[in-house]
């Protein structure tokens, strides 16, 4: 074997996974990981469906304070983030509106995972996860 392969696997470079913070997502069946980053690229709290919505506003406030406190190899409970549904499922906040324009389809999150090809694919945070 030459001095440019990895050892471990053979390959010629090392392998990265998909998801980058693979050893700090929450473990799902979905096809969207739930990770710190994936929450970070997360487009939700942008979407017009969620534009007027107290509970999300609220909870947006709450997770900044707590993702600045959170040691780097963890992620907040899925129900405090008022987004990555695609990952998550739906909203816990109640007061969305899903008559307004969605926009999944301009997320970075949503590009890297195909989600044009899963279902849903789109208002994840109405109609559930990308499976």
């Amino acid at each position: 074997m030459s001095n440019d392969r990895d050892t471990t696997t053979g390959e010629e470079k090392p392998i990265t996974p998909r998801d980058r913070n693979i050893s700090f997502e929450r473990e799902t069946n979905f096809a969207v990981p739930y990770s710190r980053e994936n929450i970070n690229r997360c487009r939700c709290p942008q979407c017009p469906v969620q534009a007027d919505s107290k509970c999300v506003k609220d909870k947006l406030d709450n997770l900044k304070k707590e993702m600045d406190i959170l040691p780097a190899d963890e992620v907040p409970e899925p129900d405090d983030v008022p987004g990555a549904y695609c990952s998550t499922g739906r909203a816990v906040c109640k007061d969305l509106n899903p008559g307004r324009q969605c926009i999944c389809n301009t997320c970075d999150v949503w590009k890297e995972y195909l989600l044009e090809n899963g279902k849903p694919s789109q208002y994840f945070c109405q109609n559930g996860p990308a499976t």
